[in-house]
């Protein structure tokens, strides 16, 4: 019998390979940074400063730059799928750890600046960390930041994935978990991947069906915010909550 014939790798990214110097690109591009550079790098030489600590021994800038134009934004590198960025040779598990885990650390900085004040003292900020939680996810987040009688945030939670364009929200849900962790208020946040951030029909109802749920036990949503590459939308500025 004649052996049946493999199938065809997919198309992958022109390999990286190694260049004589790279050892002393990589020292001087550390050293640039240490020396209170960072400001002044190109996005590609940030990326390749990432790569250098899970791509050993070759040099990463042609890889740096073809994510960053696949990709089309450093935020859009970070938050990609590993299935997608394992596609590329020599990107691995620990490449995509530490994409996760810088994405995560940013979060949590931009998060100090909203916990233990009051958010509706400083919206600019809390508009900011939802964009910096979402802006660059490849599909539809839904999140909630449930908040206590001083305004506090007490818990900033994702409720639902979704597709494209699509996060299924179950308004009882919503609720209960407001019920659970003893939370006063709520602000609702999701992303548009589209760029898009004007609130959809399906986008308005949802909103007043969770009000509207919510009030009946003493909860007050105080908004809807919907974030995109290109803004953000409240819809209690819109005067449609």
């Amino acid at each position: 019998m004649s052996k049946k014939s493999a199938p065809p790798a997919p198309a992958l990214a022109e390999t990286v390979v190694p260049r004589p110097h790279h050892a002393n690109h990589r020292q001087r591009l550390r050293a640039r940074l240490l020396e209170g550079d960072g400001e002044a790098f190109a996005d590609y030489e940030l990326l390749e400063l990432l790569l250098f600590y899970s791509i050993d021994r070759v040099d990463v800038k042609p890889l740096a730059k073809q994510l960053l134009g696949d990709f089309r934004s450093f935020g859009a590198v970070l938050a990609a799928e590993p299935q997608r960025l394992e596609a590329y040779p020599r990107v691995n598990e620990r490449t995509t750890a530490l994409f996760k885990a810088v994405r995560e650390a940013s979060r949590r900085v931009v998060r100090c600046e909203i916990v233990g004040r009051p958010v509706l003292s400083s919206w600019s900020r809390v508009v900011d960390y939802c964009r910096a939680c979402l802006v660059d996810a490849a599909t539809e987040q839904f999140r909630l930041l449930f908040l206590n009688r001083k305004n506090e945030l007490i818990a900033d939670e994702v409720q639902g994935r979704g597709t494209v364009d699509h996060t299924p929200v179950y308004p009882r849900e919503v609720v209960k978990r407001a019920l659970e962790l003893g939370a006063t208020a709520l602000i609702m946040v999701h992303n548009h991947p589209s760029g898009d951030p004007a609130p959809s029909r399906a986008d308005v109802e949802m909103t007043i069906e969770i009000r509207d749920a919510a009030d009946k036990l003493g909860i007050a949503l105080y908004d809807h915010i919907i974030v995109a590459k290109s803004g953000a939308t409240s819809l209690k500025a819109q005067g449609l909550l």
